[in-house]
């Protein structure tokens, strides 16, 4: 129907989340309306975050470079690890300035159905960091099935001496971080709970 140009750009945009086939013709069509000076910017802003943007050394968040800016910053305290499963968690959480601690990226969630197993995960990496200093872990994966069971499974490898902690009420089951109001986040972090399992008697 399209010239393969226009079929391209509508296949390729339809390939992002949250993006169907109407939604990517009607901005390929937008993109063709514009002017080469409005669309050129978008295009060098795509290439220039590919190749500036990689993973923190230590935490796996989003960085420019070795470390991420979190890590970066002296003033964060390094003793406390919250634990996410994407970059885009983060952002929430910061929005609260309920917590001054350091993060950690898990890169997704366990999902064996899905084919993520811990192996696919930042879960070594995680306790390896948490056998160096750290005092808490906080878990603060997605309420959904697959984030509560990571977390309960980060949970019982950590070592004795850490306090494992899970954000608290407040943040709807099934929902994402990402779509969290910072009020909600705020009561989370602060009545967050023991997330480990009890011990039989």
């Amino acid at each position: 129907m399209y010239s393969p140009a226009v079929e391209r750009l509508i296949t390729e945009l339809a390939k992002l989340p949250g993006i169907g086939p109407r939604t990517a013709q009607r901005l390929a069509f937008h993109m063709l309306r514009l002017r080469p000076d409005e669309i050129l910017p978008l295009a060098a802003a795509i290439v220039e975050v590919k190749e500036k943007i990689g993973f923190c050394a230590r935490c796996f968040n989003l960085a420019e470079g070795e470390l991420c800016t979190i890590c970066s910053d002296t003033r964060r305290d390094p003793s406390v690890i919250c634990v996410v499963e994407q970059p885009a968690d983060i952002v929430p959480i910061e929005r609260t300035r309920e917590f001054h601690g350091l993060y950690h990226v898990l890169g997704g969630a366990l999902s064996p159905l899905d084919g993520v197993d811990p192996g696919d995960l930042r879960i070594a990496e995680l306790v390896q960091r948490a056998e160096t200093g750290i005092t808490e872990v906080i878990l603060a994966t997605n309420p959904t099935m697959t984030g509560e069971a990571t977390a309960m499974y980060i949970a019982d490898l950590l070592p004795e001496r850490v306090r494992v902690s899970r954000l608290a009420s407040g943040l709807p089951v099934g929902g994402d971080l990402e779509y969290a109001d910072e009020l909600t986040l705020g009561r989370a972090l602060s009545g967050r709970r023991d997330a480990r399992r009890p011990h039989e008697a």
